[in-house]
C-alpha cells in the first residue's frame, strides 16, 4: 500500500531513519548520501548525518594510501539533505528537485573514512519552480564544506 504525501511528512522533533528518507527522496544505493535526519523544520531547515564508510569502493582510487571523501559527493549529500526539506512538503507532491548550480563552495577540512558528516541545509527561498539553500557539512563541529546551492523543481 502506497503512502500518501501527507503520511510522508515527518513530525518535527522526530528523527528520520534511512527507510523514512527513501519515502521522500528518489535516490537509492549506491547514490543515497543521507543516513539519518536528526532535526528538521521542513521547508526551512534540516540537519542530517552520513557515516563515511571505509568500505566504499571510491576510496580505493581517491586517493590510494590517503582516502579522502570526494568534495562533489559531499555537495551531493548536502543537496539531498536540502531535498528532504523541499520534497517532504505536501506542496511538492510528485515533484523532483535537481541540483542546478553551486555558488561560493569552500572546502575547509578533509573528510576521511570513519568520520560522520553532519549535513545542514537552510532553505533561503523556495517556490514551485526553484529553491535556494545555504548548506554546511561538519565533522566534530568543524566546517568541512559550505556552499550556496540552487535547485530546479520539476
Amino acid at each position: 500500500m502506497a503512502l500518501t504525501q501527507q503520511e510522508l511528512v515527518p513530525t518535527p522533533g522526530h528523527p528520520l531513519e534511512r527507510e523514512d528518507i527513501k519515502k521522500i527522496l528518489p535516490h537509492r544505493e549506491p547514490f543515497l548520501w543521507v543516513d539519518r535526519i536528526v532535526e528538521h523544520d521542513l521547508g526551512k531547515h534540516v540537519t542530517g548525518e552520513l557515516f563515511i564508510d571505509p568500505a566504499w569502493p571510491h576510496f580505493e582510487g581517491h586517493f590510494p594510501g590517503h582516502p579522502v571523501m570526494p568534495g562533489v559527493l559531499m555537495l551531493e549529500a548536502l543537496a539531498q539533505t536540502a531535498g528532504i526539506a523541499l520534497l517532504a512538503n505536501p506542496e511538492n507532491d510528485g515533484r523532483l528537485g535537481f541540483l542546478a548550480k553551486v555558488d561560493n563552495a569552500k572546502f575547509r577540512k578533509q573528510v576521511v573514512p570513519g568520520d560522520t558528516l553532519v549535513l545542514e541545509a537552510e532553505i533561503l527561498k523556495a517556490n514551485s519552480r526553484s529553491a535556494r539553500a545555504h548548506v554546511v557539512a561538519r565533522v566534530g563541529g568543524e566546517v568541512c564544506v559550505e556552499a550556496d546551492q540552487f535547485y530546479v523543481m520539476a
